[in-house]
């Protein structure tokens, strides 16, 4: 093992997690949903606090493993969660009602984001995550761009694309839709995009004032 991939070990494993987060993991495992990492779910705990996000989006809320990570640090802010797994939102309500956080604060969407999101208030959103369906990502990040204010954010984990993106030879329609994303931020002027090397690749995507 590399010196990078030590470094990249020990990361992934240092965070800490709440018991609901770690039962909700363990869920999430049982139904054959991957949850994000243990470090990016540290990442998004972190950068609810430091940009002091109120009004959140996520689109895939599996059951809760990222929803509780955003949440952790942020007891004013509201949640707004969108799935299109009925199944997946009845163990989300229950993760969330046994983590102890107040039903006014987690608002669930059932439905497919392609529908969902251009319903969704102009502007009026601190921070967007997109951890669902990552073929029309594209699509979710256009419309991620409307709701989320100048200056708020906009996260995508997976955006190594389970390490497929840095090898020429993956050209598989997932791959090649995270290659054109991260193609776009980077020659757009009103995005600032950073992209770290945690978990699976971890996209944040900050919209520059109009």
């Amino acid at each position: 093992m590399s010196k990078l991939e030590r470094n990249w070990q020990f990361a992934e494993q240092y965070p800490n997690e709440t018991e609901p987060q770690i039962s909700a993991r363990r869920l999430s495992l049982e139904l054959g949903i991957e949850p994000v990492s243990r470090a990016i779910a540290a990442q998004l705990s972190s950068l609810v606090v430091l940009s002091g996000a109120r009004a959140i989006c996520e689109i895939g809320t599996g059951v809760g493993v990222s929803g509780l990570a955003l949440l952790r640090h942020a007891p004013e802010a509201v949640l707004t969660s969108i799935e299109v797994e009925p199944e997946h939102l009845k163990e989300a309500r229950a993760v969330f009602a046994s983590a102890g956080i107040p039903a006014s604060h987690v608002r669930f969407i059932e439905g497919n984001a392609q529908q969902v999101l251009p319903r969704l208030n102009l502007a009026s959103y601190d921070l967007a995550l997109l951890d669902a369906d990552p073929e029309h990502l594209l699509e979710y990040v256009e419309y991620a761009l409307t709701i989320v204010r100048p200056g708020g954010c906009i996260v995508v984990p997976g955006a190594f694309a389970s390490g497929r993106v840095s090898d020429p030879a993956a050209r598989d329609h997932r791959t090649q839709a995270v290659r054109d994303l991260l193609a776009m931020v980077s020659e757009s002027a009103a995005i600032a995009p950073a992209l770290s090397p945690v978990g699976d690749g971890l996209l944040i995507l900050t919209r520059l004032s109009d």
